[in-house]
């Protein structure tokens, strides 16, 4: 059986090869030959050009149906990866964004982040232009932000730039890509730029090595530390958590800059702060390409206490908070800051505790005073546009959150801090948009920020008359504004 076949394919190769001679194909082996394309072999069939041609041209057919169907290859299999390839069509290639798993609590099948691979067959690279059709985009867990959302590419995974192209119509994300750009056959897209476990890897080691304390809080459901670099030795406590939601990747280039700055040997604020950093704290859904829950399919954001006879955090469930919660008990926090990003605001923004029971005109000044600093020490953060809050001292805040759970706990100034996924409008670059290196200044000019009001964290009678600058006043946000 095995002779015969491979007789039947010399047969068909000589076949062809005889036969593009004849008829002046561009390049014999330029022809695919596979099992479902083998001719019959027979010694006595006379190669008169009528045959030839017919037989050739019914292959050449059927050959570029087949190079048709596989102009690139697609795979999400590395380190945050995610995208399902459903068919492909010509030179367009139809995806979907697989989901986070259901998680117990929210019972929602969250989904928006997307990483792939993308490798151009050699036979197509006489028409090197690919259209990539993500089909699910409407059903992705924030489906307004899609408009304006322009795609990143990459042929180093190291530079990063955004396809301008890039639209979103009848519910699908849509861009084509000419690969010749790239110089590259292989290229990655994304929704925005990856950061690896082996860069935060790097991180903590380069963090160990400058004399910073790298601590193991415990471990995470697939067996990952849950880092926690600290460094100064100042009085006051200051807590910084980075992508809780694995997807918004943009935050841990934040705690990066963050750490740099830290790093450096003149930076005063080490003498005023202890710093608790945790650059990442879902590390198994950074891995797998979640967008928003760990591998349970916990959101750890709604993780940071108990909700009904629902019972957070566990161990069993979500042990990046439990642990975390556990150490900040210890500690003690002065001033808190959780690092996001948003799919849909194109801004920089905080997101403050308005609606807790304890919220009053300390806080209330401390939130100003903090947010004024930071606008002046990076001119991408504004105070005008940010989610807006429930009424002052209502009790609606939803403590399974972290700044509110802090905040109530703790008595202290605790924020969200947010990013966008798209162009920042406070300071707008259409061609590149929020980028990796931008997300890493503000980190870095957070440091200026906390130095301005560690004075007043812990001061009695703190008011808005506190601080001379009316930049410092607190102002009421809201989520509208001119595009």
């Amino acid at each position: 059986m095995l002779f015969s076949l491979l007789k039947a394919r010399l047969h068909i190769a000589t076949t062809i090869v005889f036969a593009a001679i004849i008829v002046n194909l561009p390049t014999a082996s330029s022809l695919i030959v596979t099992p479902s394309l083998i001719l019959k072999p027979s010694s006595s069939r006379a190669f008169s050009s009528t045959f030839v041609s017919k037989r050739i041209s019914d292959h050449m057919n059927k050959c570029s149906a087949l190079l048709s169907a596989s102009c690139c290859s697609i795979s999400d299999s590395y380190d945050g990866g995610n995208i399902e390839h459903l068919r492909t069509e010509g030179t367009t290639v139809y995806l979907n964004i697989k989901s986070d798993p259901i998680g117990e609590f929210e019972q929602r099948k969250h989904r928006q982040y997307f990483s792939f691979r993308s490798t151009l067959a050699p036979a197509a690279a006489t028409a090197p232009s690919i259209t990539f059709v993500i089909e699910n985009a409407k059903d992705c867990s924030f489906p307004t932000a899609w408009p304006g959302t322009t795609v990143f590419v990459s042929s180093d995974f190291q530079t990063w730039k955004r396809v301008l192209t890039t639209i979103y119509k009848d519910g699908q994300l849509i861009w084509s890509f000419d690969y010749s750009i790239a110089n590259s056959n292989v290229v990655y897209f994304c929704y925005f730029p990856p950061y690896s476990y082996e860069r935060h890897l790097k991180l903590l080691s380069q963090c160990s090595m400058a004399g910073a304390t790298v601590q193991s809080l415990g471990h995470t459901l697939e067996g990952r530390e849950i880092d926690c670099i600290t460094i100064g030795n100042g009085p006051r406590i200051a807590w910084i958590i980075a992508r809780q939601h694995p997807g918004e990747t943009m935050a841990e280039y934040f705690a990066e800059g963050l750490l740099l700055r830290l790093l450096e040997g003149s930076d005063a604020a080490r003498e005023l702060f202890t710093f608790h950093i945790v650059p990442n704290m879902c590390p198994d859904g950074s891995v797998r390409g979640h967008i928003r829950t760990n591998s349970s399919g916990a959101n750890l954001n709604r993780e940071w206490c108990s909700t009904g006879n629902y019972t957070a955090p566990t161990l069993e469930r979500s042990p990046e908070v439990y642990h975390v919660l556990n150490e900040m008990i210890q500690t003690g926090v002065d001033v808190f800051v959780d690092v996001h990003g948003d799919e849909e605001l194109p801004f920089n923004f905080i997101v403050g505790n308005q609606g807790l029971l304890s919220w009053d005109d300390r806080l209330e000044s401390l939130h100003g005073a903090f947010l004024g600093a930071y606008c002046r020490a990076n001119s991408d953060m504004q105070k005008q546009i940010a989610y807006p809050p429930p009424p002052k001292a209502s009790g609606r805040a939803n403590l399974s959150l972290a700044s509110k759970q802090i905040g109530q706990r703790f008595g202290c100034l605790a924020v969200t801090l947010e990013m966008p996924f798209k162009d920042c409008l406070t300071n707008p670059d259409p061609i590149r948009g929020w980028t990796p290196e931008r997300s890493s200044q503000l980190g870095s000019s957070l440091v200026d920020a906390l130095v301005y009001v560690h004075p007043y964290l812990r001061a009695d009678g703190v008011d808005a008359n506190t601080f001379p600058s009316e930049d410092d006043y607190y102002v009421h946000p809201t989520c509208k504004y001119e595009r």
